[in-house]
């Protein structure tokens, strides 16, 4: 099974993208997610690849990069992908109900998570500042969103949530597929992963 570096590769595309947000001032308004989007239907997938700020973006590539190479590695390129855009855009079309407008990554990231959470729920990741398994910092962050949607602020809770649960879905299909091996040990730098959390779980 040949590894693509797909997350790299989506990383550098949404770099690119953001630069373009840089230049052009009306860019971000013409494919972000909003109301238009059930008229302007491109809209459900090119949000995913903006971003509204360095921030945002920066800590995006962190756990996309992160994650999305590890579920590559046990599912494949090609699944790794259709996870990737199936979770953004079903994550999408649910928040678009609740949020005015929004735009990243997060949703997808969120689905990959949950897929990660099914298919190796004993890998080590450090969260919160401690070392855990994997299914428990995803349990953590999906109860920080819960918390979220009822505190106001310009997190996108709601796609976090959608994103796991259809990333969970994935992880149900693929988790049966995939040749038992004893897990590995991953351990994710914690300054890091703080920093990612602050910004999406706020």
């Amino acid at each position: 099974m040949r590894f693509k570096f797909y997350a790299f590769k989506l990383s550098a595309f949404m770099i690119f993208i953001f630069l373009l947000q840089f230049v052009f001032s009306d860019f971000t308004q013409f494919f972000l997610l909003n109301q238009n989007s059930f008229n302007e239907f491109w809209r459900f997938t090119t949000s995913i690849f903006l971003h509204g700020g360095f921030p945002h973006l920066l800590y995006n590539l962190f756990a996309l990069v992160l994650f999305g190479s590890v579920l590559e590695k046990y599912i494949g390129s090609k699944k790794f992908l259709l996870v990737f855009f199936v979770t953004g855009i079903l994550a999408n079309l649910i928040s678009v109900n609740f949020y005015e407008s929004s735009l990243g990554a997060s949703g997808a990231i969120f689905g990959i998570i949950g897929a990660l959470v099914l298919i190796r729920p004993l890998l080590v990741v450090w969260a919160f500042g401690l070392p855990m398994p994997m299914f428990l910092a995803g349990t953590l962050w999906a109860f920080g969103d819960v918390i979220g949607i009822f505190v106001p602020s310009n997190v996108a809770n709601i796609a976090h949530l959608s994103g796991m649960f259809f990333g969970l879905v994935f992880g149900l299909i693929y988790k049966e597929r995939i040749p038992k091996k004893k897990e590995k040990k991953l351990i994710i730098n914690e300054s890091s992963m703080r920093k990612w959390e602050e910004v999406n779980l706020e």
